[in-house]
């Protein structure tokens, strides 16, 4: 039986809504360089892992997930500038072959993440 390769995921749910958080934009950086630039597709999600296999090694990684262009277009009448804007998460990756899923649950005054499965 063959070990599946690491590989890191997101999904972006927004709570005050109650769905997933679609047309989110996220950049995806490791030890500083930007490695990936992605939209979250209908289910709050990326198309594919974030990154996997040789591309997903060990290293300080962020995740900046551009809240306030999804709140903006929602049309939900809040004063600029907005609370959130921009939500970097930065997380260290020790163990590449692992899955590391990384979720963002957000509202347009609050936001949480932890590493899911």
């Amino acid at each position: 039986m063959s070990e599946e390769p690491g590989r890191l995921t997101t999904h972006v749910l927004d709570t005050a809504a109650g769905k997933p958080a679609q047309g989110v934009r996220i950049t995806v950086s490791r030890d500083g360089e930007t490695l990936r630039d992605i939209v979250t597709n209908d289910d709050g999600r990326a198309d594919g892992p974030l990154l996997a296999g040789a591309q997903f090694t060990p290293g300080v990684y962020e995740l900046n997930f551009h809240v306030g262009d999804y709140f903006r277009s929602r049309g939900q009448g809040l004063d600029e500038p907005l609370f959130l804007d921009v939500v970097p998460v930065r997380f260290g990756i020790s163990q590449a072959g692992q899955h590391y899923h990384v979720p963002l649950l957000i509202s347009p005054f609050g936001y949480s993440t932890y590493r899911g499965s």
